[in-house]
């Protein structure tokens, strides 16, 4: 089952969204929840006052990613503050919490700016947190996982998986891999400073409703046991990964919806929307392995209640 929505249509989902979305999966109430994508790998899940990010990337600076040499390792980081001012300003993007699934330019960079800002506690790694303790992020606020915390907050839950990197190229490699202690303070300049640094994946419960995201196209098959999210944030590609699709929707009992993520040419500004190349593989594989699951597309700033 193939569910599209576009910015205007769900901009702010509530009851209208709820209405469109009836009938979709197995026939249950919509949640307290809403979802609401922010391009890449970056979410925003909203559980009554509470919200929590991921992946928050508003930015996205040029790189080179998706031509023929692909991204230049020695492109400048850079912080679009002006553009998430705004958001911030007119009360469009809040946080309680950032969830870091790794450590890549296109997952990290705007998180110390974003965590400064709204006061919320990050989640990551050792070596994403001395990442952005490098790039100003407040060391009171950066808490540490290495996978397998559960952790309970006010009116939400999140559940902290090892998890895997894109496995890509024909070596099927991770690009920037490495990692570094919190200890260390010398400041990211360029993307390859950025590195991987371990991969995690996260479980958000809250409100009747949970979602699972990973943040690259790759998982392990062992700490998703027992999980039945309603919705997984799958990443297009996976090509290197056996039976990355059938076998993770099997693993996870078929979820009700499979939200497309990871999928657009992040080189360009958000509110642009181009697919990368790996929607519509993406796409056919979730209709394959589970056609009674709804596979969600958004437009940037999209969102939908599950």
């Amino acid at each position: 089952m193939d569910m599209g929505f576009s910015r205007r249509g769900l901009f702010g989902a509530g009851a209208a969204a709820a209405a469109i979305l009836a009938g979709a999966g197995p026939a249950a109430a919509a949640s307290g929840m809403t979802l609401r994508w922010w391009g890449n790998n970056g979410w925003e899940i909203r559980i009554g006052p509470k919200t929590v990010l991921i992946d928050p990337w508003l930015t996205r600076f040029k790189t080179g990613t998706y031509t023929p040499a692909g991204a230049d390792p020695k492109t400048p980081l850079s912080v679009n503050r002006a553009l998430i001012d705004g958001f911030l300003d007119r009360g469009e993007l809040r946080a309680d919490h950032i969830l870091v699934t790794h450590g890549h330019y296109d997952h990290l960079t705007d998180v110390p700016y974003l965590a400064k800002r709204t006061g919320a506690t990050v989640i990551g790694t050792e070596t994403h947190l001395s990442l952005m303790a490098a790039l100003g992020a407040p060391e009171d606020q950066l808490a540490v996982a290495s996978g397998g915390e559960d952790l309970t907050f006010d009116g939400y839950s999140i559940r902290v998986l090892r998890s895997l990197h894109s496995a890509v190229g024909a070596r099927a490699q991770v690009p920037f891999p490495g990692s570094r202690p919190l200890s260390r303070r010398d400041r990211p300049r360029v993307i390859e400073d950025l590195v991987e640094g371990g991969t995690l994946a996260y479980q958000v419960t809250g409100a009747g409703a949970s979602v699972l995201n990973f943040g690259g196209s790759n998982y392990i098959e062992g700490e998703l046991a027992g999980l039945r999210p309603d919705v997984v944030c799958l990443p297009a590609g996976g090509a290197k990964v056996t039976q990355y699709v059938p076998r993770l929707l099997r693993a996870l009992g078929n979820p009700r919806y499979v939200a497309a993520t990871h999928w657009d040419d992040f080189d360009l500004p958000l509110g642009q929307v181009k697919d990368a190349g790996g929607l519509e593989p993406l796409r056919t594989a979730v209709a394959a392995a589970s056609p009674a699951s709804a596979f969600v597309v958004l437009d940037h700033l999209g969102s939908f209640v599950p």
